[in-house]
């Protein structure tokens, strides 16, 4: 690896692989701290799904992976679009294109907006593949036929999902330890919020990195969901209800 590129290490957890880029130091510190990453965690990029993350946590390079990589694969895709049927090219688009910006997406959440068009625009050339359009044609017609969250709602999605898991004993402990609702908290427990079983948002020191930690990001949108939704105790039945929640908020 050239010393002026940033280092890589990879870290596997419950199934998720994390890729972390570091930028470099002096060359002597960079070469020796890349031989101890090496030694303790083998960078093996590309043997799997990955989350990349940046050493400022801004998402650049996952998020630009990902674009780029959904974009090759509708490319080879539209190459056998007239040679299969339109249920079956659609089938093949959801699973091969939108199920890359989809994994992992709830460490997305509060990412800058154009960050956020980029995933999108995915999202809206795949509808326009599927739909045989243009890309000069209006596409939020097609989006709300396909019945699909706009991308910032679908990480929204993803995360009050692991929010409920987590609530739920669903989650790995080092989740749900960070949720804490208001009624176990002595000292709110008169407030009001805590009759509405609301959770607890710790303060934090950066806006653009402390409020995207989970400790903070899920509680925020816990809170900000319908009773209806917060009061579901069965997996089944609140992964359906944020759905179409969400959707009247893509698409009003």
């Amino acid at each position: 690896m050239d010393e002026d590129k940033p280092t890589a290490t990879q870290h596997q957890q419950d199934g998720l692989a994390l890729v972390f880029h570091c930028p470099p130091s002096t060359p002597a510190a960079n070469h020796s701290s890349q031989s101890r990453a090496r030694s303790r965690h083998p960078f093996t990029q590309g043997a799997g799904p990955c989350i990349s993350i940046d050493a400022d946590l801004s998402m650049r390079i996952q998020v630009q992976r990902t674009v780029a990589s959904c974009f090759a694969t509708l490319r080879q895709l539209r190459s056998i679009r007239r040679s299969v049927p339109a249920p079956v090219y659609e089938s093949l688009v959801v699973a091969l294109v939108l199920s890359r910006p989809d994994y992992g997406n709830s460490t997305l959440f509060g990412i800058p907006a154009y960050q956020l068009r980029r995933l999108q625009s995915v999202m809206n050339a795949a509808a326009r593949s599927i739909a045989g359009l243009r890309r000069s044609d209006h596409i939020t017609d097609t989006l709300t036929s396909l019945h699909w969250l706009r991308s910032s709602e679908r990480i929204q999605y993803k995360l009050a999902t692991t929010v409920f898991r987590s609530l739920h004993g669903l989650a790995p402990p080092y989740l749900s330890d960070d949720l804490h609702r208001l009624v176990d908290i002595p000292s709110r427990r008169r407030l009001r919020s805590a009759s509405l079983l609301q959770l607890n948002v710790p303060r934090t020191h950066r806006r653009t990195v402390g409020d995207r930690a989970f400790a903070a990001a899920g509680p925020t949108l816990w809170n900000s969901l319908p009773r209806d939704i917060t009061d579901c105790v069965s997996l089944t039945s609140f992964c359906r209800k944020p759905e179409t929640f969400l959707f009247s908020i893509s698409f009003p």
